[in-house]
C-alpha cells in the first residue's frame, strides 16, 4: 500500500461543494468515482485539505489517497485526466509517506477573491468573479485591510453557526491585485474559520462602496460578533489558490 498526494483543480460551477453530499454532485463524489473504476470496483477514500463550498473553486486543492497499484506517477497523472469531467483536473502527484496527511498536516492556506468591477459582466466570466455595479475605493480596502493582519480572534468573521470553539486564527498576508478591470483580494494565513474569507471580502466591499469606514475594522475584529461585520460575499468570486505542509 502506498499513499498519493495529488493537487487538484475545479470549476465550482458545476458543484454542490468539495464534500460528498446525498444525491448531488460534488469534487469528492467525482475523484472516488474515478478511483472506483480505476481499483475496478474497490471503494477508495479521497482526503482533502479541507472541504469548500457550493460554487468555490480550487486552483490548489491538496488531496491524498492509498492504493495497492504500482502504477508510476506520470501513469496516476494520465489516468486521472483522462477519467474526470473537464472541470476537475489533476496538475500534479506524487508518492509520500504513509504517515502524510492532507488536512491534518497543513501549515497555512492561500485564497484569492476575484471582483469584476466592469459596467458590464462578460458572460464568460460571471460564475467566476462577482460583479461590483459602484466604483471600489482600494485604497479604502487596503486600509480596513490591515486591521485584520496577525492573530486574532476572528469571531466577527465566522459564520453563527459554526461548532468551532477556539476562533483565534493568524492572518499573514492580506492583499489587492487590479489586473485591468478585476480586482483580486489575496489572503494568507494559518487557517480559516467557516466562511472566514468570504466574510472578510464582504466587510471589504462595504468599505469600498462607502458603505463602512475603513478605520471601523479593528472594532469590528474587537466586538467578536458576527453581527458587527458585514455580509458573507457571494461564494464563485472565492478561489481556493494553495495549500503548505511542513517539511
Amino acid at each position: 500500500m502506498k499513499r498519493l498526494k495529488a493537487t487538484i483543480a475545479y470549476d465550482g460551477s458545476g458543484f454542490a461543494g468539495y464534500q460528498v453530499q446525498p444525491e448531488t454532485r460534488t469534487v469528492q463524489l467525482e475523484l472516488m468515482k474515478v478511483l472506483k473504476t480505476i481499483h475496478k470496483g474497490e471503494v477508495v477514500q479521497v482526503v482533502a485539505s479541507g472541504r469548500t463550498d457550493a460554487k468555490v473553486h480550487a486552483t490548489g486543492q491538496v488531496i491524498h489517497f492509498d492504493t495497492e497499484f504500482s502504477i508510476p506517477v506520470s501513469g496516476w497523472l494520465k489516468a486521472l485526466n483522462v477519467l474526470l469531467p473537464e472541470d476537475i483536473r489533476v496538475s500534479s502527484i506524487e508518492e509520500v509517506d504513509a504517515s502524510f496527511h492532507a488536512r491534518y498536516h497543513t501549515t497555512g492556506k492561500t485564497y484569492r477573491y476575484k471582483w469584476d468591477c466592469s459596467g458590464i459582466i462578460s458572460p464568460f466570466t460571471r460564475n467566476h468573479m462577482v460583479h461590483v455595479k459602484q466604483p471600489l475605493d482600494i485604497e479604502a480596502m487596503r486600509t480596513a485591510a490591515r486591521a485584520l493582519i496577525g492573530t486574532h480572534d476572528f469571531s466577527s468573521f465566522c459564520a453563527a453557526n459554526t461548532a468551532v470553539i477556539d476562533k483565534v486564527r493568524t492572518i499573514q498576508r492580506l492583499d489587492f491585485e487590479e489586473h485591468g478591470n478585476e480586482l483580486h483580494m489575496i489572503i494568507e494565513g494559518s487557517g480559516f474559520l467557516y466562511n472566514m474569507v468570504r466574510i472578510i471580502a464582504g466587510t471589504l466591499t462595504e468599505v469600498g462602496i462607502g458603505k463602512r469606514k475603513a478605520g471601523e475594522l479593528s472594532g469590528i475584529v474587537a466586538a467578536a460578533n458576527r453581527d458587527a461585520a458585514g455580509k458573507t460575499a457571494a461564494a464563485h468570486g472565492l478561489y481556493l489558490e494553495s495549500v503548505t505542509y511542513r517539511s
